[in-house]
């Protein structure tokens, strides 16, 4: 039946064909999503040193007072993990329930090893983009800041 454009192939191999399509369709929007993070970790990174940066005079005024730069760093680092944790926790939740009729239709597993370690990880970038800034902020003169305030 060749000769009349007639061609049989296994069910095996039909859905083999498909599941290659579908995972070269994953790959592509799991590397997205990764550079997506990268753009978001950079992003949370830079917000958190212009807010202490933008803060420099009022950290001046409160040195000026009486305190000490432990105190800075304390509530600097006190208010962006507060901050981080609220992203973190409104991003996974979000996540979870977008991928929730995908997971409960399939085998309702995924690797909660490596997505803790992901959130574990863009914690830690931004405590140590928030002491990064702190430090910078504090290494800058006193007098400059107290003057333009």
């Amino acid at each position: 039946m060749s000769d009349f454009g007639f061609d049989v192939t296994s069910t095996t191999e039909r859905l083999a064909s498909f599941h290659r399509v579908e995972n070269t369709y994953l790959s592509t929007f799991q590397a997205l999503g990764g550079l997506g993070l990268v753009l978001g970790t950079v992003g949370l990174a830079i917000v958190l040193l212009r807010n202490v940066l933008e803060r420099r005079r009022e950290m001046a005024l409160l040195r000026a007072v009486g305190y000490s730069a432990r105190h800075f760093m304390l509530m600097v680092i006190t208010e962006n993990t507060f901050l981080v944790c609220c992203g973190l926790m409104t991003g996974t939740l979000s996540a979870l329930l977008a991928i929730a009729p995908a997971f409960f239709s399939r085998s309702g597993h995924f690797s909660s090893l490596s997505l803790g370690l992901l959130l574990l990880t863009i914690l830690v970038i931004g405590l140590i983009a928030s002491i990064a800034a702190t430090v910078a902020a504090l290494r800058s003169p006193l007098l400059p800041a107290l003057r333009s305030e």
